[in-house]
């Protein structure tokens, strides 16, 4: 029965290791919808206020082409630093578990024990859970249940920075079409039409690839950025009325 029992647990964790959920994109998803979000709103921002405050193109798309390379840059950076912040406190917090381990593993067990029996086991059961894990792997147990560190967790900087920049080009290259291409007197209002347009689509990937809300999240980002793109047209409007 034990036998049985020891088999029907195995198939069911390996089931679960199958399981594609939604938490496992939660690092590269983050940092891309981030990335294309800032991309369309930032840049598109950038545009309607400098065409808010000139009668001319190139200066809409001179200052368009340097939001993308300079954000993609920076988003890139940014993720980059953010993400090796939080790698590096992992890694010292684990190299001192692994101290810990060799240096009193009888209190380490007795602490994963009680992490077990506090999510429900019994005090029997949650000892013999933790002696046979700690046999297997110990620092990955303890990683893993005392620390919330594990694989899908786990920090990633350069996939982080890598994700947010080409998110990034990606979000920005359709205003910088746009400023090439819209025509002049309408630059404002095809912006922004259009980038309520790329923000929806964006939200709506988003929610699809993440399991949420469709609605919530088109909303979401439509709003605000309508807010940041008013905003940015006043400022621009405001420049350019007192430069005349």
């Amino acid at each position: 029965m034990g036998s049985i029992s020891q088999n029907g647990l195995y198939m069911q964790i390996n089931s679960l290791e199958r399981e594609n959920h939604f938490v496992k994109r939660s690092g590269w998803l983050r940092a891309s919808v981030l990335g294309a979000n800032d991309g369309i709103l930032s840049t598109t921002s950038l545009a309607i206020g400098v065409a808010a405050a000139s009668v001319a193109r190139d200066p809409i798309i001179l200052a368009t082409l340097a939001g993308v390379v300079a954000g993609a840059l920076s988003m890139a950076a940014g993720e980059y630093v953010s993400v090796s912040s939080q790698l590096d406190v992992e890694t010292a917090d684990l190299k001192r578990e692994k101290e810990e381990l060799a240096n009193t593993p009888d209190t380490e067990l007795n602490e994963l024990s009680a992490i077990y029996e506090h999510r429900g086991l019994t005090g029997e059961l949650a000892i013999e859970v933790a002696k046979q894990l700690t046999a297997n792997n110990a620092l990955e147990a303890h990683a893993r249940d005392e620390l919330g560190i594990n694989e899908i967790s786990r920090a990633k900087p350069l996939q982080a920075a890598l994700a947010s920049a080409a998110s990034f080009i990606v979000g920005g290259i359709f205003p910088l079409l746009l400023a090439v291409f819209a025509p002049l007197k309408q630059m404002i209002f095809f912006q922004y039409g259009f980038s309520i347009l790329f923000l929806a689509l964006s939200g709506t990937i988003a929610a699809k690839v993440g399991g949420s809300s469709i609605s919530k999240s088109v909303w979401r980002i439509c709003i605000w950025g309508t807010i940041a793109m008013i905003m940015s047209a006043l400022i621009g409007y405001l420049f350019g009325v007192s430069m005349q």
